[in-house]
């Protein structure tokens, strides 16, 4: 092979994906089969078989069991708006996270009591092993989830408070600056890292995705003059969300 020349298998998933692209081949298609691609393409069998993995590990394709390889419905990606701005009044887990305020979206969320992992101590300022108070939030619009959350908050500041539990109490749901202030502790800056992963598999699992798929991962965290109070990681689904941020000029 030539300096520059593609391997085979990605010159005939880059015809394919051109296809896919030009709508030669629509949502919903049965993919051309094995033999097909073979003939096709003048390649072996080997070859036609990666070109179709590339395709799916890029998300573009779907296996059926029993039926075929299909081109995927491709969904116009949504706007997740992510402000220092917060309403009077405080605002709903998910409608901080999502752009559009007139969603009509439900949450599941579980709270425990748990032992904070090297990463989450190091984010937190405390110590591996420290008590923090675990949230597990699921993300919903019309039944389907379209967003994950797990936040950690160190008990040694929330334990036996009003605000222990993010999502119970006189100000459950209100959010972290609220509830903070509530016990006295100013929440007075926010950081977010944005990062993209392949999706752990219990993630693509409740999310509606296939191995491989691509998620992205936001990392917030809370301080309180210089203090965090409260860290997140924040996932969604890449091929359906773009984060955009809105920064205020000084």
């Amino acid at each position: 092979m030539t300096f520059g020349e593609q391997p085979a298998y990605l010159r005939v998933a880059g015809d394919l994906r051109k296809k896919i692209a030009d709508g030669l081949l629509p949502p919903h298609t049965r993919l051309p089969s094995q033999a097909r691609i073979r003939e096709e393409y003048g390649v072996s069998d080997t070859v036609a078989l990666e070109a179709r993995k590339v395709l799916m590990a890029e998300g573009l394709v779907e296996g059926r069991s029993g039926s075929g390889t299909y081109v995927r419905e491709r969904p116009v990606p949504r706007r997740v708006a992510r402000s220092g701005y917060r309403p009077a009044g405080g605002a709903t887990p998910f409608r901080q996270e999502q752009a559009d305020t007139d969603a009509h979206g439900t949450w599941e969320s579980r709270s425990e009591q748990a032992e904070a992992s090297g990463a989450v101590a190091e984010r937190l300022g405390i110590k591996p092993g420290d008590r923090v108070m675990c949230t597990r939030y699921v993300f919903r619009e019309a039944g389907e989830a379209v967003m994950l959350s797990t936040s950690w908050e160190p008990l040694d500041l929330t334990g036996r408070t009003p605000v222990m539990l993010p999502e119970e109490g006189p100000l459950g749901g209100m959010g972290v600056v609220e509830r903070m202030a509530a016990i006295d502790v100013v929440v007075d800056n926010v950081t977010e890292e944005v990062g993209a992963r392949p999706g752990l598999a219990e993630e693509l699992l409740a999310l509606g995705g296939v191995p491989g798929h691509v998620v992205l991962v936001v990392h917030r965290t809370f301080y309180a003059s210089g203090r965090a109070v409260e860290t997140a990681d924040v996932v969604l689904p890449a091929d359906r969300y773009r984060v955009a941020y809105h920064l205020p000029v000084r």
